[in-house]
């Protein structure tokens, strides 16, 4: 049988890869989330939302990735982000 540590190796690498983006992505959410709690803007912003999601999705599906998918994982992503503005904002 083959080995699967080549794929297995390259997997791993692109985790990292997610791993290192998803903290970007919510030091930039912390950013904004003192950027509202400055201004009383609310954590959530409903049509925000739905725009970050429907490009999530539409990326997705022009890269072949199941648009339910990425659907499900943007509303966790957005739900975590909504997490962390209200701490910041409501202390």
């Amino acid at each position: 049988m083959d080995s699967l540590n080549p794929y297995r190796e390259r997997i791993d690498a692109l985790d990292d890869q997610i791993i290192a983006l998803l903290a970007a992505r919510y030091d930039v959410i912390r950013e904004v989330g003192h950027f509202k709690a400055a201004r009383g803007i609310s954590p959530i912003l409903p049509d925000r939302v739905v725009a970050v999601r429907e490009r999530a999705v539409q990326t997705g599906a022009e890269r072949g990735l199941d648009p339910d998918f990425v659907r499900r994982l943007y509303t966790l992503m957005i739900d975590h982000a909504h997490d962390i503005e209200k701490s910041i904002i409501h202390g």
